[in-house]
């Protein structure tokens, strides 16, 4: 079992930054993929960013390319999401979730099998 806990988020006015972090714990950690997802209010669950836990490879929706980088710290059991350039439609419910297909990257939600409690992000106009 794996348990993720999200922190970092919360309220900024849009054009400013913010960064995401994912603790990891539990079973070793080695070997995983993660991703991040948001869920707006009325909204479906989204993918954001992925990456294999080594970070070699590195996947971003289209929505948040150039604009968000996401990364890995294996020595803490870690992920981040650096947001910057924040809009308004970046507010959302962020989540971690790691997936056990460590060799993959992934927008489909489906394929992580542990996720986190969620953060809220407000981006203000």
């Amino acid at each position: 079992q794996v348990q993720l806990v999200e922190s970092g988020g919360g309220l900024v006015q849009a054009g400013d930054s913010l960064r995401l972090s994912c603790a990891a714990s539990g079973r070793t950690f080695g070997r995983y993929s993660m991703g991040w997802f948001r869920q707006a209010p009325g909204k479906e669950r989204e993918f954001v960013a992925a990456i294999t836990w080594n970070g070699s490879r590195t996947y971003y929706a289209d929505s948040v390319k150039g604009r968000f980088t996401i990364s890995t710290d294996s020595a803490k059991n870690a992920m981040y999401l650096q947001m910057n350039t924040l809009k308004p439609e970046d507010t959302a419910v962020y989540y971690c979730a790691a997936n056990q297909r460590y060799y993959t990257v992934t927008a489909d939600s489906r394929q992580y099998d542990y996720w986190g409690q969620g953060t809220q992000v407000t981006v203000s106009s």
